[in-house]
């Protein structure tokens, strides 16, 4: 049995006319302890799928099953770190950890809150900044934040939905060996959602691209058959990597031709001829 399966997901939102048909035809099965990545175009429809994946979404067709059992709303089993953070600026660092902490652990005593918010504020190398509020965080450190709240719940499962896009290459960097540092302990499942392929490779053990809509689907995947742990400066003379590096590209580059050739448009002009004037 999968650990997470998608069976036939359709995802169309409206209704007539005016309905836009995102996901089609969407069928991943991921195990126990894989970590998978999911590239893709952006409005490709992949944070569409992501939140189908979380149960913030039902699919219109098909079933998202967890465990063998279908999804039917968010769970803590399911950590989720978002793009844009959501932190609730209100706030403290410590104060948005132990939210959900709370939320997972409602048994927990206020001492054992504590200790579990000072772990993981402390595993993302925060401490510092525990009792500071977002608005005073740099962007590297608000996604540290998203990551140390998604992984003190103890999901069994952490789903990214580009969580690392928009930072600078040198804070994603180093937010990318973090995430491979703390899911190498203990190999918990993995979802990553990413349009760069080399974050892909480094991080995953396989890469499947989501081909672009309307009714996008997914492609063939690639597998990452190069070694744990990977060095990044190591990787530019791997000849695995640029194997599966270029064959990714060429993909990608191929259904981005077929869409430039889809969207052009064959205007039939007129037949006029010019009016001739007499002096």
């Amino acid at each position: 049995m999968a650990y997470l399966e998608l069976k036939n997901i359709g995802k169309i939102y409206g209704e007539g006319e005016q309905a836009s048909h995102v996901l089609t035809d969407i069928n991943l099965t991921i195990e126990e302890g894989e970590f998978v990545a999911i590239v893709g175009f952006t409005g490709s429809g992949k944070t569409t799928l992501v939140n189908l994946i979380n149960g913030l979404l039902k699919p219109t067709t098909g079933e998202v099953l967890f465990k063998g059992k279908p999804v039917e709303g968010t769970s803590h089993e399911r950590g989720v770190i978002f793009q844009n953070y959501s932190l609730l600026p209100w706030l403290s660092v410590g104060q948005n950890v132990a939210m959900a902490v709370k939320e997972a652990f409602p048994k927990y005593s206020k001492a054992e809150i504590n200790e579990r918010v000072a772990n993981y504020v402390n595993m993302v190398n925060l401490t510092p900044a525990i009792n500071k509020r977002p608005q005073e965080l740099s962007g590297g450190m608000r996604q540290r934040v998203s990551v140390a709240r998604a992984l003190a719940m103890d999901p069994e499962m952490i789903i990214m939905d580009e969580p690392l896009g928009a930072l600078d290459a040198l804070t994603r960097g180093n937010l990318q060996d973090e995430i491979l540092n703390i899911w190498s302990k203990d190999k918990r499942t993995a979802l990553l959602i990413t349009n760069d392929v080399d974050e892909g490779i480094y991080m995953a053990d396989r890469i499947i691209p989501l081909r672009p809509g309307p009714k996008a689907t997914l492609g063939p995947e690639f597998k990452i058959q190069i070694d744990r742990p990977r060095d990044k400066t190591a990787l530019n003379d791997n000849e695995e990597y640029k194997k599966t590096r270029n064959a990714i590209i060429e993909y990608l580059m191929g259904i981005g031709d077929e869409r430039k050739a889809e969207a052009k448009t064959v205007y039939e002009l007129p037949e006029l001829s010019p009016k001739s004037f007499v002096a």
